[in-house]
């Protein structure tokens, strides 16, 4: 694999660590205000100034940025804990060789027929991605099936367009995913989970948009070899098949075990309110039961356990230092001031279309924030209270914030993953985006369309 070039972006943990700076400054230049609530919802036509006005200047004030990513850290520890604890979990459950048995089974099955393995893959990442957030975990798939691609007569890009494709419309439809879904809901104050019906029947049609797609691409290089977009790649040599792992009953029991959690945690959302802490107890229970049935020892599932959880280090430390902001912002005082500059031009505009600035607002952060819990974090605290004063339900808003991350993380130079991927496939960035860009506006589509019917049917 050749080696990536060195990005001459930011890192997310540095534009963060800006934006906490930079909302800082604003507390000395906005003024301070507040709206009126009625619970967490904002009261529109009640922003008033208030009459100590904004903080001062000063070298020990701006100091106090620094205070607040420990307490972002605080006040975001139950959705920091549940990271760990959902990917040490998942840790477990790919231990078990569940992940690895049922992609290969597929492979296997789906292999001799293109349609249905384009089809079957990006079905299987795309739930993956949808329910568990499953992504960095895909890249080992990578050689799989540009081995199995070339051997079919197509080429890495249809490979990598199972793969990330099937990722992208899992976070941008996302029905249950714990790192988007469940931490926009709980801060914008929409009941965990709730609107999943829309969400798997918007995830649906995503998923075809997208396997029609590749599949358009497919037809054509198998007429035309030389249209491929990475004709001109060497692929003679790094792309051997690995060792098949079976399908037995263990590893069945293990994915039911999965899918059987989710529908627990869902019922008792709604009939107990159960919230962040159910759902991590939940989650625990799921690596116990994995473990025991996956044959997986104590002392491994606990090594896996805390490899899993350190996966997720990173992604715990975006997610206190982007609360870091909302801290900084709601201190100074000056949060509805923001919420209030911005939506007195939408509230020009009709609901539907402010929705639409919506998305476009979230697209916009992707590229400077691609982690989606991180960009939660950033964003939802004003997109929320946002919402009630344009006429836009939250639950709305988080659809906006969902998919203005998922969409285009397929196709956004920041985002990690994507470029790992890439890498791994030697698939130029260029070529990449000539093949996915296309497809980023016919999803952007259909997530204005899906945004304007749940404005006007109030989702």
């Amino acid at each position: 694999m050749a080696p990536m070039k060195r990005s001459w972006f930011p890192d997310s943990l540095v534009l963060i660590l800006g934006i906490v700076f930079l909302a800082q400054i604003l507390t000395y230049v906005l003024p301070a205000g507040e709206f009126q609530r009625d619970g967490r919802s904002v009261l529109p036509g009640t922003y008033s100034l208030l009459e100590e006005g904004g903080a001062s200047f000063s070298v020990r004030s701006l100091a106090a940025a620094l205070f607040a990513i420990p307490a972002g850290m605080g006040k975001a520890a139950d959705i920091i804990f549940l990271v760990f604890i959902v990917g040490g979990v998942i840790g477990i459950i790919k231990a078990t060789g569940a992940i690895d048995a049922i992609v290969g089974a597929a492979i296997r099955r789906l292999g001799s027929k293109p349609i249905l393995l384009v089809g079957g893959m990006t079905i299987i990442f795309g739930v993956g991605a949808s329910t568990i957030g499953m992504a960095e975990e895909y890249l080992p798939f990578v050689p799989i099936l540009v081995t199995m691609c070339l051997a079919l007569k197509m080429d890495a890009v249809v490979a990598l367009g199972m793969v990330y494709v099937g990722a992208a419309v899992g976070y941008g439809a996302a029905a249950a995913n714990p790192f988007t879904v469940v931490i926009a809901q709980n801060l914008a104050g929409v009941e965990p989970l709730s609107g999943q019906g829309l969400r798997w029947g918007f995830f649906a049609v995503c998923i075809v948009i997208g396997i029609h797609h590749i599949l358009g691409y497919v037809k054509r290089i198998q007429a035309e070899p030389s249209r491929g977009l990475v004709a001109d790649v060497d692929y003679s040599s790094g792309f051997e098949a690995p060792k098949d792992v079976p399908m037995d009953w263990g590893r069945v029991a293990v994915l039911l075990g999965f899918a059987v959690t989710i529908g627990i945690f869902v019922w008792g959302s709604k009939r107990y309110e159960w919230y962040i802490t159910e759902l991590s107890v939940l989650f625990l229970l799921l690596g116990l039961f994995s473990a025991a049935v996956g044959r997986v020892s104590p002392n491994r599932a606990a090594l896996e356990f805390k490899s899993g959880a350190a996966e997720m280090t990173t992604t715990a430390l975006l997610i206190g230092f982007a609360k870091a902001i909302s801290v900084v912002l709601d201190e100074g005082k000056v949060t509805d001031t923001i919420i209030h500059s911005i939506a007195t031009p939408l509230q020009e505009l009709s609901p539907s279309v402010a929705a639409v600035g919506m998305l476009g607002v979230q697209s916009l952060c992707n590229l400077f924030i691609p982690s989606g819990s991180g960009q939660a974090y950033v964003t939802m605290p004003i997109m929320a209270p946002l919402a009630d004063l344009v006429g836009v339900t939250r639950q709305t808003a988080v659809l906006a914030y969902q998919m203005g991350d998922g969409f285009t993380n397929m196709i956004i130079p920041t985002n990690y993953v994507l470029m790992g991927m890439l890498g791994l496939g030697r698939i130029p960035y260029p070529a990449w985006v000539r093949f996915i860009g296309p497809l980023v506006l016919k999803l952007a589509l259909a997530g204005i369309l899906l945004l304007v019917l749940a404005v006007h049917f109030e989702f």
